[in-house]
């Protein structure tokens, strides 16, 4: 047999045998490699290690320690755990199991509606770890659609997948999806679906690769149980889901668990009840939040701070309706791409009415209004806009997902030669204020466009993505592409930030647009007389206030620095004979824009000391008759040392330093 050359990712080349697969390559570099190794990389598109090898190819060995090894330990650990159920629960049925960030899920209905129970996991983690001990391999196998819903017959939501991509309905769509999830119809043009054999009992259907045996597995957790509907639609049947997360070695998922435990404790509606912010009362609804004095007094920092970086940048500030005409949403094309996101119409005794679902239309009718001249240009427009999506009422969580909530949306209005400049510029804006509440590490994605869920030509699209490519690599910054990811209107930067343990939060996004302004018909008159059609960037800093909150408060876990606390100091008598004093203190905190509360000495000092602590106040400020005598306090810092006999002034130039600062 001859041999055949591939190429490794360092560009180097090696030599095997023909028919060689990518397990022989991985143990021809290494023993150590061949152990490890879970699928390969070839020619960009992963697949099994018993993949046979043809000269010519680019190879990479795929481990555990990757984000591609940790994506397929989570898509196999999910087929051990349908396998687990179904041995468990005989008669039940199984529908998609996706691996998801840090973990997996599967859905499942019982036979006889039978329900899952929390203590069930212990039995189920048991039969997991029986599979997983058992080395069972992962074996491929395709077969035409007629043979495939023989295969699943039993199982109706594996059928239905199967039947949908057999008959080309939708099958492109269907396909995409399933692959997203991980269960899809491999290859549908050619009608022939993949499926993955543990046992001969258990087989599923599945895009793949996964790991060659179930011994590359164990490193894992089951978390939790709930209701999920079939394919995401209310009206189709509820299933339930088993969640779970699973890492490549005992330390990482040890260090994921710790991190959820801290998660836990820094959950934002926790916190949000206990520091008395905000609440979400259940005869208002759900999805919609009620602020409470402490909750507003952050928001309105955070909404001062937001519109003075925007007065210094050069910006003009809007204020728009919350509910429009439905002829806009017709123009600006929301109803034909985004009306699931909309709230149901609204007849009136002139027309069609909607609540807005974005803010970005009734700018165009603002820059519409009169002439434009390319001498305004950029026009840059502001709004703390108040928009009305509606999410499914399973899907809301908080302040993260909710039916109502305000953004710091901008729209920039430029002409062609402005664009890259208003891009660069527009991610200095962006990352400086989040670096003001502070924000370090940061995350850059660009989106392109889903020609399914698109307007425009190809010609205006290629444009603008370019413009929002050449600025990132500009600004010089790493980036991934995220393919179809876009809006309808136009491609879109998105920035994502981590925060103090480690989790990323997509918040920020810039959107170049050249089809609202042709659907607007907006123009403006250019240096030389002639009518030109300004482009449009969509531009939102914290996303949604509400949603910016709510990162903020588990990130900070509820210990608002100085500048961003609703109370930054608390004053406490010792005894009813310093009250006189701490009225003085609280009079001249207040005089000078301090954000103070006194608390009298009605309980014990200790007592009062502990509550503010819970109240996560900055500096909690004692006086005793030494200080009455003196002028002084004794500041105990949160977090730090107590430090006794501090002149009030002298207290009072550190805070205002600390609000400077915003440290």
């Amino acid at each position: 047999m001859s041999d055949i050359a591939v190429i490794l990712p360092d560009g180097s080349e090696r030599s095997l045998p023909e028919a060689s697969t990518i397990a022989d390559l991985a143990t021809g570099i290494s023993r150590r490699l061949g152990k490890d190794a879970l699928i390969g990389l070839v020619d960009g598109s992963e697949t099994d290690l018993d993949t046979v090898l043809v000269d010519g190819q680019q190879v990479e060995i795929v481990v555990p320690d990757s984000e591609r090894g940790l994506h397929t330990i989570r898509h196999s650990t999910a087929h051990v755990l349908a396998q687990a159920v179904l041995e468990l629960w005989p008669g039940s049925t199984f529908a998609i199991g996706p691996p998801i960030e840090d973990g997996f899920y599967y859905d499942f209905a019982l036979a006889d509606g039978a329900t899952f129970h929390e203590d069930d996991l212990d039995k189920i983690d048991a039969k997991m770890r029986e599979i997983i001990k058992a080395r069972q391999p992962f074996v491929r196998s395709e077969l035409a659609p007629a043979a495939a819903l023989e295969l699943m017959s039993d199982h109706l939501y594996k059928s239905e997948i199967i039947q949908m991509v057999a008959s080309g309905e939708k099958a492109s769509e269907l396909a995409s999806e399933m692959a997203e999830d991980g269960d899809s119809a491999d290859g549908a043009a050619e009608a022939v679906i993949s499926f993955y054999r543990n046992t001969d009992d258990f087989v599923d259907m599945c895009v793949g690769p996964h790991v060659p045996h179930t011994g590359h597995l164990g490193h894992f957790k089951l978390m939790k149980v709930a209701g999920a509907y079939w394919r995401g639609d209310v009206d189709r049947p509820m299933l339930q889901r088993i969640y779970g997360t699973a890492w490549a070695d005992k330390k990482q998922l040890a260090a994921h668990l710790v991190r959820l435990e801290e998660a836990e404790k820094r959950d934002h509606r926790k916190l949000a009840n206990e520091l008395d912010l905000l609440s979400f009362p259940s005869e208002l609804g759900g999805g919609l939040a009620v602020w409470h004095p402490k909750g507003a007094a952050i928001r309105k920092i955070m909404e001062d701070y937001s519109r003075e970086r925007h007065l210094n940048g050069g910006y003009e500030f809007v204020v728009t309706p919350n509910l429009a005409s439905g002829k806009l949403f017709e123009t600006s094309g929301h109803l034909d791409f985004y009306a699931d996101g909309m709230y149901p119409p609204m007849e009136m005794d002139n027309g069609t009415y909607y609540p807005k679902p974005m803010n970005c239309p009734i700018h165009c009718l603002i820059f519409r209004r009169g002439q434009r001249s390319y001498r305004e240009l950029p026009l840059r427009l502001f709004e703390l806009g108040t928009v009305y999506r509606y999410e499914r009422a399973g899907t809301l969580h908080g302040l993260m997902r909710i039916r109502g909530f305000t953004q710091d949306d901008s729209h920039i209005y430029c002409s062609e030669e402005q664009l890259a400049e208003e891009i660069e510029s527009l991610l200095e804006f962006v990352v400086s204020v989040l670096k003001a509440f502070t924000f370090e590490d940061f995350t850059f994605n660009l989106s392109t466009r889903d020609p399914k869920k698109s307007v425009g030509s190809d010609e205006v699209w290629d444009l603008a993505t370019k413009a929002l490519k050449d600025a990132l690599d500009k600004f010089g910054v790493p980036y991934e592409v995220k393919e179809g990811d876009a809006a309808f209107y136009g491609p879109k930067i998105d920035i994502d930030v981590r925060d103090a343990i480690g989790r990323s939060w997509q918040l920020s996004t810039i959107q170049a647009d050249f089809n609202l302004p042709e659907r607007f018909e907006l123009e403006y008159v250019a240096a030389d007389g002639s009518r030109k059609q300004p482009i449009m960037l969509h531009r939102a800093l914290f996303g949604s206030i509400e949603r910016f909150f709510g990162v903020l408060l588990e990130h900070f876990a509820g210990n608002f620095p100085a500048w961003l606390a609703p109370i930054q100091a608390t004053i406490l008598p010792v005894a009813q004979d310093h009250q006189a004093y701490a009225d003085e203190v609280y009079a001249k905190l207040k005089a000078s824009g301090f954000r103070v509360d006194l608390v009298e000495a009605n309980d014990p000092l200790g007592k009062r000391i502990r509550n503010a602590k819970q109240q996560k106040v900055p500096y909690i400020l004692v006086v005793g008759a030494d200080d009455v005598a003196a002028g002084t306090l004794g500041v105990n810092p949160r977090g730090g040392e107590v430090d006794r006999d501090v002149p009030l002034d002298d207290f009072m130039t550190k805070l205002a330093a600390d609000i400077e600062s915003k440290a």
